[in-house]
């Protein structure tokens, strides 16, 4: 299964570059299609957006847009490699590089635990199985977030960059949901 994956992220990787291209405003599109009543169904409501890194999807206009409902925004950070992510509160503060080198929240930025997490991703199919970038963040995030309670995982994503099927094992964490420029799919 890893080369399939690994063959797949290749395929991905391209597909996501080009769309970046072809469909500039589609992170202003998605988050005007993003679905309130589901999004912010937790009042207060706690939303974890990544930092785009490529041709990721910027998730800003999303956080803006949410932000403006009463959403309080927070970003995810590597603080060790193979270890879940902790969410930090974006702050005033200038971000700081987490161990991975993204740009995120500094330390001094409180931790919080996000009801909503905007996942980026290289493709995504009909059932809401998830193809990242290998490293596994998401997956052990979402399972440990999982297991303390409800948590809400949407992906964010061109439209394009679905595909007929992705292979899965045990470890990997299902989306509820994506986000695209056209739609929200809803996976729950």
């Amino acid at each position: 299964m890893d080369a399939a994956k690994a063959q797949l992220r290749l395929r991905a990787r391209a597909t996501r570059l080009g769309l970046k291209g072809a469909v500039p405003d589609a992170a202003t599109w998605a988050a005007a299609l993003a679905p309130l009543d589901i999004l912010l169904s937790a009042r207060p409501c706690v939303l974890a957006v990544y930092h785009p890194v490529g041709a990721e999807l910027d998730p800003g206009p999303l956080a803006a847009r949410l932000g403006l409902e009463g959403a309080v925004v927070a970003s995810p950070v590597v603080v060790a490699r193979n270890a879940p992510l902790i969410f930090r509160l974006q702050t005033d503060a200038e971000p700081v590089p987490d161990a991975l080198g993204i740009m995120a929240p500094p330390p001094e930025a409180p931790e919080v635990r996000p009801d909503v997490v905007i996942v980026p991703l290289l493709a995504f199919d009909p059932t809401g199985a998830r193809l990242g970038q290998g490293g596994g963040y998401y997956d052990r995030t979402l399972a440990q977030l999982r297991a303390q309670g409800a948590v809400l995982a949407v992906g964010l994503a061109y439209a394009g960059q679905a595909v007929a099927h992705i292979p899965v094992d045990g470890f990997d964490q299902r989306l509820d949901g994506v986000l695209t420029e056209t739609a929200y799919l809803d996976f729950s």
